[in-house]
C-alpha cells in the first residue's frame, strides 16, 4: 500500500520544505490551499497581502460545505493519486479534515513541523512572495486555532520535526521518520 502523509504545523514552521522535498523524491503532493485559490479565482475574489480575504473565504466555505469540506473536495484526488504512488498532503488544517480522512484512509499519518513562534514569525515576515507583519501573522495563528481547529492535528501527530535549525537537519529528521514508516 502506498504511503499517505499529511504535513501539519503553524505558518512558518517549515512545512513546505518537507512537502517540496517529498515531491522532489517522487511523492505526489496535493495542496489543500490550492482549493481556496482556485475557488477564489472562479468567484472573482482577489487575494489580499494580509491573507484576510483567504481566511474569510476559507471560513465561508466551511460554513457552507461543512468543517471537513477541504478533505471532501480532495478525497477523489487522494484516491486517484494513491493508486499511482506515495502521497503527501500539504495544508491539512483542521481536526475535522483529519477525522474525515482517517476514516477513509486508515494508513494516513500526521507529520507535524514545529518551530519557536518568534522564529516562525521572522520566517513569514521575510517571505519574498507574501510577507506578513507580526500583527497579521498573530491574527492568522489565532484565527486558525480558534476557527479552524488547527491545533488538533498538530497535537495528535504521529511524528514531529523540530525545525529551529537548518533545512538539512529538518530533512535528516524526515528521513528518519520515513525509515520507520518503511519498516
Amino acid at each position: 500500500m502506498n504511503k499517505l502523509i499529511a504535513v501539519v504545523g503553524m505558518s512558518g514552521s517549515g512545512k513546505s520544505v518537507i512537502t517540496d522535498y517529498l515531491e522532489s523524491n517522487n511523492w505526489i503532493k496535493l495542496y489543500f490551499g490550492g482549493i481556496t485559490y482556485k475557488l477564489m479565482a472562479e468567484a472573482g475574489i482577489e487575494r489580499t497581502a494580509d491573507g484576510k480575504s483567504e481566511k474569510e473565504f476559507r471560513e465561508e466555505l466551511r460554513r457552507k460545505h461543512g468543517k471537513e469540506c477541504y478533505a471532501k473536495f480532495l478525497e477523489p484526488e487522494i484516491r486517484e493519486s494513491l493508486e499511482k504512488g506515495d502521497v503527501v498532503l500539504d495544508g491539512l488544517y483542521s481536526w475535522y479534515e483529519y477525522k474525515y480522512l482517517i476514516e477513509r484512509f486508515p494508513n494516513l499519518k500526521l507529520l507535524c513541523v514545529v518551530a519557536d513562534k518568534n522564529l516562525r514569525y521572522d520566517r513569514v515576515a521575510s517571505r519574498p512572495d507574501r510577507p506578513f507583519n507580526r500583527e497579521d501573522i498573530e491574527y492568522r495563528d489565532i484565527s486558525e486555532i480558534e476557527n479552524l481547529a488547527k491545533g488538533g492535528p498538530i497535537a495528535y501527530a504521529d511524528y514531529y520535526i523540530l525545525n529551529n535549525g537548518n533545512k538539512e537537519d529538518e530533512i535528516k529528521r524526515l528521513q528518519e521518520i520515513l525509515e520507520v514508516e518503511s519498516e
